[in-house]
């Protein structure tokens, strides 16, 4: 599976007031693994920077002037993130800015171009309800090292969010087969192959003393409910006294 952790930074909160990207980073990650490849460019978005958003990321007017606008760079972004699953934390910010940038353009939109969108804010939300679940809020979670993050910055988030994408999702990986991985004797095609042995199942018996100490616990259940245990078989009914 080819997925891509993708960030944006704008020049305010809302493309449909006419706020713009200004940045764009993107690190690939293949079967769960980061594989060092990443796309990353700033752009200039035709208007300026609000006051707030520039104190978020620190990307000034200045800056931006000389940068590709968006139409410059639209086919290298599309070819780098076509077929993917994008990763994204507050996934509808992000889709909704890149889409308006597509469609201002006249370009295909995300959905048609990628495989899907996770998003890593609301899948946070429902892991830890009621909890934190800023991006610095998870790596504090899960311990991972953003001390070097003292702005907003769209690659950076990237790298940060697929770290916490990981750990997010951590034990999925013995759902994906990894065929460099697999162990001796081929697979199910080859000469021999098919499902290795498995090892035999060890068998621990309870001692007299634990099953004394089981059965005294069950008696004082069984006391604390007043008879009412799913396990207790009901006493059978006593015969009707035979009638003279």
């Amino acid at each position: 599976m080819r997925q891509i952790m993708l960030d944006t930074e704008t020049t305010g909160l809302e493309w449909r007031n006419g706020d713009r990207i200004v940045e764009i980073g993107c690190v690939e990650m293949v079967s769960r693994k980061l594989t060092g490849r990443h796309y990353h460019v700033y752009i200039n978005p035709e208007r300026e920077v609000d006051a707030g958003a520039m104190a978020v990321h620190g990307i000034t007017n200045e800056f931006l002037v000389d940068k590709p606008k968006f139409a410059a760079i639209v086919e290298e972004f599309e070819a780098f993130v076509e077929g993917a699953e994008l990763v994204i934390h507050n996934a509808p910010f992000d889709v909704g800015f890149l889409n308006m940038e597509l469609d201002r353009l006249g370009r295909p939109r995300l959905d048609q171009r990628c495989s899907g969108v996770i998003d890593t804010l609301k899948m946070a939300k429902e892991q830890n309800p009621g909890k934190k679940a800023s991006l610095d809020a998870l790596c504090a979670r899960f311990e991972i090292d953003n001390a070097h993050r003292t702005l907003h910055g769209a690659l950076l988030d990237a790298e940060l969010l697929g770290e916490v994408y990981l750990a997010m999702t951590r034990g999925q990986e013995s759902l994906i087969m990894d065929l460099d991985d697999s162990a001796p004797g081929g697979g199910a095609g080859e000469e021999g192959g098919g499902l290795g042995q498995r090892a035999p199942i060890r068998i621990v018996r309870a001692t007299e003393d634990e099953l004394v100490g089981h059965q005294r616990v069950l008696g004082e259940i069984l006391k604390a409910s007043k008879g009412k245990c799913l396990w207790q078989e009901p006493e059978p009914e006593a015969a009707p006294d035979a009638q003279s």
